[in-house]
């Protein structure tokens, strides 16, 4: 990728468990462009590893993104054919199994064999990285460790991109590395060209949220309309030769890209304008300009960098008990007493084992307190004819825990009257700590899938 025609990097999925029918759609714009182009898919959220971790556990070819298949099968063909690389997180706790099944699925597709890295650094779970963890947390580092993660850089991503990968496999990278690097591998840039590389950051800042660029979470009818939520295009970001960027969306798609749909998502997230932290470089966002050039298309510029910081953001997380919660419904004339009631029964029942949530949704779900306790000013009288009953708590012993569902479920004869629709869930409760690690403790880098399938 040395070529200096502008580079096209779309979005089609800025969550784990987004639209499975987003890519087809950028990768047909990709194509009608014929430009240079990538397909990023962000799947990672803080806990998302940790609970990765916990299904790799259970069987060890899992462990990567559950939706893999459903995301790539549609487009994978068409990227492979028209030079489209892939590049995405989706490896989460589990690289190189998601590598062996998309390798599996080329196959199954009749495609010519893609070249697949995988990047690895990311991962501190192991025996030896636990020195390196003791010493960044001391006696704040949980006992039982179910992942461990650094927030790892670009370089990977642009030197397996640079070798020639057409797909690369990341587990947890910053998410606009995504971007970063196939920026960094395509131009060239040197790694302390920090306003270009500030500037591609920003672009995969726009990108990593998926629709939240396009209009999805901006919408709020009558205030701020956009038009056809159900179809909303996904995100493609132009980066020319300086970083510099413009954002738009497939043809056809809905939705819309506006000064404000790019301002909302430039700010997300960002505690400092001036200083925000990626393990590529440190962007300052106060001088940027969003300007509109056409419907739908909106550039982003005057992003400025600094050197990138010496430590990396390392997530670990550990089991905390377990998290059992339970809903029940109560519709008619007195809904909100008979469902309060129904919370102080089970509240009775239960007083004392371990701290006990209570919501009536739709009426102290947000604006009352813990115990149910409505704010000043609040009548009881206007309550809503229609509430739904939630509780919820967390115990370190599954079999205490446990007793909350039964309860909830117990509320269909045991009273008050009315009630109906239970639904009870229990999972694994995952506590969080963060530290900083010097980036140049951690050894990243990429290798290439292993040929052999396993299955």
């Amino acid at each position: 990728m040395t070529t200096h025609k502008p580079l096209l990097i779309g979005c089609a999925a800025g969550f784990s468990g987004d639209r499975v029918d987003a890519a087809g759609p950028v990768v047909q714009e990709l194509v009608r462009r014929g430009q240079p182009a990538v397909l990023i898919f962000e799947t990672l959220a803080e806990r998302t590893l940790a609970l990765a971790q916990l299904a790799r556990r259970q069987n060890p070819e899992a462990g990567f993104e559950p939706l893999l298949l459903d995301f790539l099968t549609p487009v994978l063909a068409d990227c492979l054919a028209h030079g489209i690389r892939i590049v995405s997180n989706f490896g989460a706790a589990n690289p190189q199994s998601a590598a062996r099944a998309i390798a599996r699925l080329a196959r199954e597709l009749g495609t010519r064999p893609p070249k697949i890295a995988v990047v690895h650094g990311d991962d501190l779970s192991g025996p030896a990285q636990r020195g390196l963890l003791e010493q960044a947390l001391g006696e704040q580092l949980p006992a039982s460790i179910v992942s461990a993660n650094a927030y790892i850089g670009a370089r990977p991503i642009a030197e397996a991109l640079a070798a020639g990968a057409d797909i690369v496999v990341c587990g947890r990278v910053a998410d606009p590395s995504l971007v970063v690097g196939p920026a960094m591998a395509h131009y060239g840039w040197a790694w302390d060209d920090w306003d270009r590389i500030a500037r591609a950051t920003m672009a995969g800042h726009l990108l990593e949220c998926g629709t939240q660029v396009t209009g999805g979470y901006f919408a709020d009818p009558g205030y701020k309309d956009v038009p056809g939520l159900d179809r909303l295009g996904y995100p493609i970001a132009e980066i020319d030769a300086d970083g510099d960027c413009t954002i738009f969306k497939p043809q056809g798609t809905g939705g819309c890209v506006t000064p404000q749909t790019v301002k909302e998502q430039l700010l997300y997230e960002i505690h400092d304008p001036a200083c925000y932290l990626t393990p590529d470089v440190v962007a300052d966002i106060t001088e940027a300009d969003v300007a509109q050039l056409a419907p739908d298309r909106v550039r982003l510029t005057g992003v400025r960098g600094h050197a990138r910081p010496e430590t990396l953001k390392v997530n670990v997380c550990h089991a905390t008990g377990w998290f059992a919660e339970g809903e029940i419904s109560y519709a008619g004339p007195r809904a909100a007493e008979r469902a309060r009631l129904a919370a102080q029964t089970i509240a009775a029942r239960l007083h004392g084992i371990a701290a006990l949530r209570s919501d009536l949704i739709g009426v102290t779900s947000v604006w009352g307190d813990d115990a149910s306790r409505w704010l000043a000013g609040a009548d009881l009288a206007q309550a809503p004819h229609d509430v739904r009953l939630r509780m919820a708590w967390q115990h370190a012993d599954r079999a205490t825990a446990e007793r909350l569902p039964r309860e909830i479920n117990a509320l269909y004869c045991c009273g008050p009257a009315g009630g109906g629709g239970v639904r009870t869930a229990m999972r694994q409760r995952l506590g969080m700590v963060s530290c900083s690690v010097a980036q140049s403790q951690i050894a990243t880098g990429f290798a290439w899938a292993k040929e052999q399938d396993h299955g």
